[in-house]
């Protein structure tokens, strides 16, 4: 019995059983060990048959009405790059993770890795030796950058065309179940960024097996958009709901992150990312899951249950929070920053509704932006200040470390990781790494004087002079991490492993309950936040942007002690380990509060 509908899978007794979409074709080989075996044409345009001399480790090819051959559109390895033979892999592993239960959302604190600069190997691997480092930080979930295999020496995945296919550059198959095995024995759950509104311009080969795959009319910056909806669409959303379930049970994935679902079109009865989520979450067999949404139009229904009319989906990235924050910290307002002023009212709102734009007119994109959101629960909006784009967007490359001051970043990073939102790290942020993160693409020389010229037409918008090469070698490798970072930077380093406990230990952060927050403007650039604990008292979060502020007194409730108590400091981002001028706010009969600060009381 197969495990999926397509692709070439091994069989108990010997050989391997091949089948295939091909509606468009009469006839279909496969090509192996210089010997065709035809497959039989099954109703619905499917292809399938029993190869006895194949088994783990074939590498084939299928030829189509005897003419040119391709590579397996559902092939499970490509040593050679998607544009070499497939190979037939073996999905047995000895995985070591029975008891592990999964990853619900509430509780998580995510990490976005990119497998190929994560370490100067850039391997799955050598990956694999950090993830000690990772749990001991405070990281709960790794969010994999996308590893569909695509062409080239390097790249940074969303270009992906072999979408079963783990890329040959990270290693095989195996290394890539060894690193998620392991990782489980440390508690930390792994989920995988996808791509399921456009493949990569160069390795597609499934077009040569059915045109049906992609759909017109529907319009994609990156590509041809995928048809979940037109003639033909059944085997095409078949596809893509067997790679979901792939990933989760033959590699023991937690969860999805799904890239720009603003540009998947689908009008259907049932959208493809409510089927998407349902295999998921099928595949897992019983283990938790978690299904994020990229969604850059803020539509706040793909993450409410089907029974509520929404698709299902558990969290979405929250780009105000983003903008709102490099506002604050940097000053800039060009391009998509336009819109969002930084100030301490948009951040209360960000942390209290999740999105700042649920509806209003947006003038970036002069239209109106986002969709009431207001029944989501806190947990759902996923909260950050750095991300794989986001740092490539400066044109240089800068992490915000070198966007700000270190004070201003310390305060800031206590509203992202105390907030009752998802926080999501990317990598080497915990240390405020000092390599850069660019554009890197390794195409055939037209297509890399393309992507050259469409990088720098978009990077145009930001400040700065943008001349790094995305094809040139150096520039990828410049995006390494360097691990030494953690003692040369180590004091932000012990913030975020600080800030990390706090939120894990402390009964009142942890909790993320739905209305558990409110927060009030105190100055120009300060603002508080109130954590309610009910049984186990509040928590104060002040953040002060600007000069040190001095209050005389201040109508404002939310700052009121507890009754017959006083505030006490637990926690300050100018703490002298952190770097830190060591002041600390004073809150007696009235209230000094340091510039570029954040301090906890409780």
């Amino acid at each position: 019995m197969r495990r999926f509908l397509i692709g070439a899978e091994v069989l108990p007794g010997g050989g391997a059983h091949f089948r295939v979409w091909a509606p468009s074709r009469r006839r279909l080989e496969v090509l192996l060990d210089g010997a065709a075996v035809e497959l039989a044409a099954e109703p619905g345009g499917y292809f399938s048959g029993i190869v006895q001399q194949a088994g783990a480790g074939t590498r084939y090819r299928f030829r189509v009405d005897g003419g040119e051959s391709f590579p397996d559109p559902a092939s499970r390895f490509q040593p050679a790059g998607p544009h070499g033979d497939s190979q037939v892999t073996d999905p047995a592993f000895a995985w070591t993770d029975a008891a592990w239960q999964g990853c619900r959302l509430e509780g998580q604190v995510i990490y976005e890795m990119h497998v190929g600069t994560f370490t100067p190997e850039g391997t799955w691997d050598a990956a694999r030796q950090q993830l000690r480092h990772l749990a001991d930080t405070g990281i709960t979930v790794i969010e994999v950058m996308p590893v569909a295999d695509f062409p080239g020496r390097f790249g940074w995945g969303y270009d992906g065309v072999s979408l079963f296919a783990p890329t040959r550059l990270y290693g095989a198959p195996g290394d890539f179940r060894r690193f998620v095995n392991e990782a489980h024995s440390f508690n930390l759950g792994v989920i995988l960024d996808v791509v399921y509104n456009h493949l990569g311009p160069d390795g597609n080969h499934l077009a040569a097996f059915a045109p049906a795959y992609f759909a017109r009319g529907c319009p994609n910056p990156w590509g041809v958009s995928l048809n979940f909806d037109g003639e033909n669409s059944g085997p095409v959303r078949e596809f893509f709901l067997a790679n979901a379930a792939y990933w989760i049970a033959e590699f023991h994935l937690d969860g999805l992150r799904l890239d720009a679902t603003e540009h998947i079109c689908d009008g259907s009865a049932e959208h493809i990312l409510i089927g998407i989520a349902e295999s998921v979450r099928r595949a897992a067999a019983g283990r938790d899951t978690i299904v994020i949404a990229e969604n850059e139009a803020q539509e706040a229904s793909l993450a409410r249950p089907v029974a509520s009319g929404g698709l299902g989906l558990d969290a979405i990235w929250n780009e105000d929070f983003y903008r709102s924050a490099m506002v604050a910290m940097t000053g800039r307002r060009e391009a998509y920053y336009v819109d969002h002023r930084g100030s301490p009212q948009e951040l209360i709102s960000a942390t209290k509704h999740g999105f700042l734009y649920q509806g209003q007119r947006y003038q970036w994109r002069n239209r109106r932006r986002g969709t009431p959101a207001w029944d989501l629960r806190p947990a759902q909006f996923v909260t950050f200040f750095q991300n794989h784009d986001q740092v490539s967007n400066s044109a240089r490359g800068l992490r915000i470390s070198e966007m700000t001051s270190p004070a201003k970043l310390r305060a800031m990073s206590a509203l992202l990781l105390l907030g009752p939102n998802t926080p999501l790290l990317f990598q080497g942020q915990e240390f405020a790494a000092s390599s850069p993160f660019l554009f890197f693409a390794d195409h055939k020389p037209e297509l890399n004087r393309r992507v050259r010229e469409g990088r720098a037409r978009y990077l145009s918008q930001f400040p700065g002079e943008y001349t790094d090469d995305p094809a040139n070698l150096a520039t990828f490798e410049r995006c390494k991490l360097d691990f030494s970072d953690r003692q040369r930077h180590a004091p932000m380093y012990q913030l975020h492993k600080d800030l990390l406990r706090l939120r894990r230990e402390d009964v009142v952060f942890r909790g993320q309950r739905p209305g558990g927050v409110d927060g009030a403007v105190l100055g120009q650039d300060a603002f508080v936040l109130r954590f309610f604990g009910q049984a186990d008292g509040d928590r104060l979060l002040i953040v002060n942007l600007g000069p040190d502020l001095n209050l005389e007194t201040e109508p404002e409730p939310l700052i009121a002690p507890p009754e017959s108590a006083n505030w006490r400091v637990v926690w300050s981002s100018e703490d002298a380990r952190y770097g830190g001028a060591g002041s600390e706010v004073e809150c007696r009969d009235s209230w000094r509060i340091p510039g570029d600060s954040a301090t906890v009381l409780g």
